[in-house]
């Protein structure tokens, strides 16, 4: 880490973008680059859909969903230079990795009341920690001051493959079709939703990078950040 890096209270990264661009796997990569704890934002939607599931709640009750967040015992710990979640005092792990529990988080996370009850969390985290997020709205609601925007996209196609290829080493068949079809739904859910839909920020970096492999990526990335907060 440069001396720059050193001298700053702290060092807030928002990665946005839509599913299968390579978010997670860069904000990873960033945050041990950079020696700052890692916040997937995804994982808490995720968590709440979770908690849906376990309930027997359908993803479209809205009503129901809304009446069960008080009861949603959501929390966060620092773990690894990572934060990890829990659901009721317990780490969720890779339940929350399934087609349905994807599907889940797309659907809640177009619920004005979900994204408030994960509002304040997800922004405590960023005022106490250097930290890279990762999400759809990170750059334009969570992290509006971060030092460094950058917005990842790739192609359709290989956003599915690599979707899959994450499911396989989890032990996780998917079909290719079905996992670019359910891509296509929720690229339509999160930029078409009223409440923080999945947009850009007008000063965020664009980074497409279909055919990069994962260090082009992170290469990529670190070139835009250390250029941004060099200035």
């Amino acid at each position: 880490m440069s001396q720059e890096y050193r001298m700053k209270d702290r060092l807030n990264i928002a990665i946005d973008g839509l599913s299968g661009c390579g978010k997670s796997t860069l904000a990873k990569g960033l945050a041990r680059h950079y020696g700052i704890i890692y916040v997937d934002t995804g994982a808490l939607y995720r968590t709440v859909g979770l908690c849906m599931i376990k309930k027997g709640i359908a993803s479209d009750d809205e009503k129901a969903i809304v009446d069960s967040l008080p009861e949603v015992d959501i929390s966060v710990r620092l773990n690894d230079g990572g934060a990890e979640v829990l659901l009721a005092g317990v780490p969720v792990g890779d339940e929350i990795r399934t087609p349905l529990a994807s599907k889940y988080a797309s659907d809640v996370s177009r619920i004005p009341e979900v994204r408030a009850f994960l509002l304040d969390t997800q922004r405590r985290l960023a005022a106490e920690n250097s930290c890279v997020m990762d999400g759809r709205d990170i750059g334009t609601v969570i992290m509006p001051s971060a030092d460094v925007k950058i917005y990842l996209t790739a192609g359709d196609g290989e956003r599915a493959a690599r979707r899959r290829d994450e499911l396989a080493e989890k032990g996780v068949p998917a079909k290719l079709d079905e996992i670019r079809e359910a891509l296509t739904k929720r690229d339509a859910n999160d930029m078409n939703r009223t409440a923080a839909p999945a947009v850009a920020a007008p000063d965020a970096v664009k980074l497409d990078n279909s055919g990069f492999t994962k260090e082009q990526t992170l290469a990529a990335a670190i070139a835009i950040i250390d250029k941004a907060v060099m200035k």
